[in-house]
């Protein structure tokens, strides 16, 4: 026995330290945490999709930071599920679910309506709830699912309520977009992808609109006190992939994964960061990752196409080009 441990000990020793690494490496990969400990005291903020994913962890950090939570889903009782589980682990009551739609106008304008009139101010809207590569889905309103799930019915959402925004000291919109912004390009001619439907390149058309969206939002909110910001969170593991991952393909592919993928709470971070930190109030019209604000791709910096996509989506949300009191009043009583 005497003999046999001295021969364990290197390896026992090199799989330790060989694992130590590989804790680390996927540590880093994973992201920045918020260096920010300010709190949400007094604050009111909406998430879209919060009840899973990235949403629901940004979520229960702003909860328990002391926010007062709106939780904006379409299913209620899995919102509900949710909003009970993050009351819990936070010990914050003000957490509330709100139902929303965003495969339909109507139901966006009908959220958007319920906040003017119960909400004195929204200090941060979190645009958070996408799809990724489903099947050629049209929604209500007839367009390409991804294409209004992801962007429209957010622009519009963000308009709605842009006063319940400016009335805050300070209100941040946080739009989430993707890597996949880079190899996006809005097609104008067919926007829809009536003629043509690749999953893939509807993704990215919807992000890379997200953060065309952010650029346009950033000029015509300044001098307001407001910003807009778009947040790029990783590759993480979430259910947003369900239409494309097959049981096969998870086996194979579970070990890196494992390594790659980012959890949601990990994920959340730059979010709530942005949310949270004193020290970007000032800051709009930027592309955040792992809380630092990178360039984002040349696409997604075109001022030209940000200002046509800009004039195309009030066209497709039926909005004017001023949203302003006047406008939303008609708004509302619309959907009333």
């Amino acid at each position: 026995m005497a003999d046999i441990l001295p021969r364990l000990w290197y390896p026992l020793s090199a799989a330790a330290a060989t694992t130590g690494i590989v804790l680390l490496l996927r540590d880093f990969m994973h992201g920045e945490r918020c260096p920010s400990k300010a709190t949400m005291e007094g604050k009111t903020v909406i998430i879209t999709g919060a009840n899973n994913g990235i949403g629901k962890e940004t979520a229960k950090e702003l909860s328990k930071r002391g926010g007062r939570v709106i939780m904006a889903c379409r299913n209620m009782d899995k919102c509900q599920g949710a909003r009970d589980q993050l009351v819990q682990e936070s010990g914050n009551q003000n957490v509330h679910c709100q139902q929303v739609d965003l495969a339909s106008f109507e139901s966006v304008r009908k959220f958007a309506s319920r906040i003017n009139k119960s909400e004195a101010k929204v200090d941060v809207l979190i645009n958070n709830a996408g799809v990724m590569r489903c099947p050629h889905w049209k929604t209500a309103d007839g367009n390409e699912w991804q294409f209004q799930v992801n962007y429209l019915s957010h622009f519009l959402l963000t308009n709605l309520i842009l006063d319940k925004l400016k009335a805050a000291k300070q209100g941040r919109i946080i739009n989430t977009s993707s890597i996949a912004h880079s190899q996006g390009q809005i097609n104008f001619e067919d926007i829809n992808s009536t003629v043509k439907y690749e999953d893939t390149d509807a993704y990215m058309q919807s992000k890379l609109a997200l953060v065309l969206f952010t650029l346009e939002l950033s000029k015509r909110l300044e001098g307001t006190g407001v910003t807009a910001n778009t947040v790029y969170p990783g590759v993480t593991k979430t259910n947003i992939g369900q239409h494309k991952l097959s049981k096969m393909e998870s086996a194979v592919t579970k070990p890196f994964m494992w390594f790659a993928l980012r959890d949601p709470a990990r994920a959340a971070q730059t979010g709530v960061y942005l949310s949270v930190a004193p020290e970007v109030a000032d800051k709009t019209g930027k592309y955040w990752k792992d809380t630092v604000a990178i360039t984002p791709a040349a696409q997604g910096r075109d001022e030209d196409i940000a200002k046509k996509l800009w004039d195309l989506s009030l066209k497709m949300t039926g909005l004017s080009e001023d949203v302003s009191s006047k406008d939303q009043s008609k708004e509302e009583k619309a959907s009333s």
